[in-house]
């Protein structure tokens, strides 16, 4: 399986895209620079080539989103390396939460069916391989605040401003 990857560049940074013939398997959320984009994207570990002409839909797709414009990324074929089958589901579920509106980790938990596991929810969601593309920045605590995200707390100002920017503010 051939794998693939290019690097653009956002208002919040650079992001990475990673694609085998069978979907996209990984994206990063904006970077500082290049070079941890591409890191973090792990596409030379990989042997990935460089192919930017394979991502051209994608990279329109997330222009306009990062323009302010209403985009789904449900088009955008994915392929997720042997999920168990929570994480499937959740990850099916979150792409379901629609452009500019929340959901919380206990939502989350009921979609899948397992209505007491928000925890396990909110790690399926700092694990999410595709940010953006699978939206894990819709998925809020109970009580409206924000929790981790991208494995953490360390980024909660770019997920603060994917809403902001979902909401029109």
């Amino acid at each position: 399986m051939a794998l693939v990857y290019d690097i653009i560049e956002t208002p919040l940074g650079w992001m990475g895209m990673l694609a085998s013939d069978r979907g996209l398997t990984r994206t990063t959320l904006p970077r500082p620079t290049l070079l941890e984009s591409l890191t973090m994207l792990g596409a030379k570990n990989s042997n990935a080539d460089h192919h930017p002409k394979r991502f051209d839909r994608l990279k329109g797709s997330l222009s306009q989103y990062f323009s302010g414009g209403q985009v789904s990324f449900d088009q955008e074929e994915i392929h997720l390396d042997n999920p168990t089958c929570f994480r499937r589901k959740a990850l099916a579920a979150c792409r379901e939460i629609p452009y500019g509106e929340t959901r919380t980790y206990s939502w989350l938990a009921a979609r899948v069916g397992k209505k007491n596991a928000h925890r396990a929810a909110g790690q399926c969601m700092a694990h999410n391989p595709l940010p953006i593309i699978i939206p894990c920045h819709r998925v809020i605590a109970s009580d409206g605040s924000l929790r981790g995200f991208g494995r953490g707390t360390s980024m909660l100002n770019i997920k603060r401003w994917l809403l902001g920017l979902e909401s029109g503010m």
